[in-house]
């Protein structure tokens, strides 16, 4: 039964990797990739690629707003299995169309479907762990985040190499996507219900003061500026350097196959360094990734750039989620509801107003000195948070005496 229960474990945690894969790595990732294609063949301009990644994460924080409200596991196991069939639709449609108008529901949708493999998936995982008295292995499945990024960024590059335009780019995603749909489906057994004789649990929560919130909320909107603006320009950026034509989707993997890396990395950290120390650190790092490009257009600069970019921008959120689930330990929505609606608004803006900038000027240069100033603004705000908050305090302590 053991042995039995250890590789049903392994299904499990698979499922969610390959929900990653399809719901991040296909539906919504892809999109950073061939978008200098579409560009290249007169689709899009500058300002029309940041509104359509604005969509994309509009319907993300949607969903993640709809999974944070829902508490029945049967409909959140209903809802995810719904946007796994959503991703392959939606990747689908980007083959059908030239409207940008429909492209813009389009990839709306896409972002509500990976809110199903992010949020819902990570739910429907952790309470199977729980049930079988298994370990809370999340850090696996979002690393699958990373090899998401990975997959999108080499899948784009083998099918330009083979000379495939936009449509037949995005036909071949939808056929891999439907492979990637059958374990995503198959492996996350959907929950049993509940005993009619078990009774809830009283919420266990701890207090958090009014200064955390108002801190922590605007320092997660920060973090979420940076992250969105090179993980929907960067291929576009580096292709746009007559030097490096040609390594953008390189530069983009190295990015995903960084963050898959390096995830767990932060938690260790965070034992030498508090959480808010830890996550002060990544958003610091952060900064100079992203602005290493606007110092230096070399190989080795772009391709450091990526390294420091990747390593950190899922470590900043699974920091996040830790936090969340320490202070909340049986709701940590509760949490998650606020922070996730500011790093969701700045994924919606920051996508736009890059854009519109680069379409502007001429290039993302202005795009990425702001990206990197609020990520420094939002790092300087969780340095004040650790020297104020007694909640900010504690959370370091623990995290210390782990």
């Amino acid at each position: 039964m053991t042995a039995s229960i250890s590789l049903q474990r392994y299904k499990v945690l698979l499922a969610g990797i390959f929900s990653q894969l399809l719901c991040v790595g296909v539906a919504r990732f892809a999109y950073t990739p061939l978008l200098p294609v579409m560009q290249g063949d007169g689709l899009l301009n500058d300002a029309e690629g940041g509104w359509l990644a604005a969509f994309n994460y509009a319907g993300y924080m949607l969903g993640a707003v709809l999974a944070a409200s829902t508490g029945s596991l049967a409909l959140k196991d209903k809802l995810y299995r719904a946007g796994l069939l959503l991703a392959v639709v939606t990747t689908l449609g980007m083959a059908l169309t030239e409207s940008v108008w429909l492209w813009a529901l389009l990839r709306f949708l896409a972002g509500l479907s990976s809110s199903a493999s992010m949020l819902l998936a990570s739910g429907l995982i952790l309470h199977w762990l729980i049930e079988h008295k298994r370990r809370r292995e999340l850090g696996i499945h979002f690393a699958g985040l990373g090899l998401g990024i990975v997959l999108a960024a080499l899948a784009v590059e083998g099918l330009l190499s083979l000379s495939i335009d936009w449509r037949g780019q995005w036909l071949w995603l939808t056929a891999l996507g439907a492979l990637l749909v059958v374990p995503a489906w198959r492996w996350l057994p959907s929950p049993k219900k509940p005993a009619a004789s078990a009774a809830p649990r009283p919420a266990t929560t701890r207090p958090v003061s009014m200064i955390f919130l108002r801190l922590m909320v605007p320092a997660y909107f920060c973090a979420g500026y940076g992250y969105v603006v090179n993980a929907t320009f960067l291929v576009t950026i580096v292709e746009r350097e007559p030097l490096l034509a040609g390594t953008g989707n390189w530069a983009f993997a190295l990015v995903g196959l960084s963050a898959a890396l390096t995830v767990v990395i932060w938690d260790f950290v965070a034992r030498r360094l508090g959480y808010l120390g830890a996550l002060g650190l990544a958003m610091a790092i952060q900064v100079v990734g992203i602005w290493l490009p606007l110092w230096s257009t070399s190989l080795a600069a772009l391709l450091l750039s990526a390294v420091l970019y990747g390593g950190t921008f899922l470590g900043c959120v699974c920091l996040v989620l830790t936090m969340a689930g320490r202070l909340y330990p049986d709701n940590p929505a509760r949490l998650m509801g606020q922070l996730t609606l500011a790093y969701g608004a700045a994924q919606i803006i920051a996508p736009a107003v890059t854009g519109t900038l680069a379409e502007a000027v001429g290039d993302y240069r202005l795009g990425l000195w702001l990206a990197g100033a609020l990520v420094a603004l939002g790092a300087v705000i969780l340095l004040i948070l650790k020297r104020v908050d007694h909640t900010a305090q504690g959370l370091d302590a623990e995290a210390r005496a782990l």
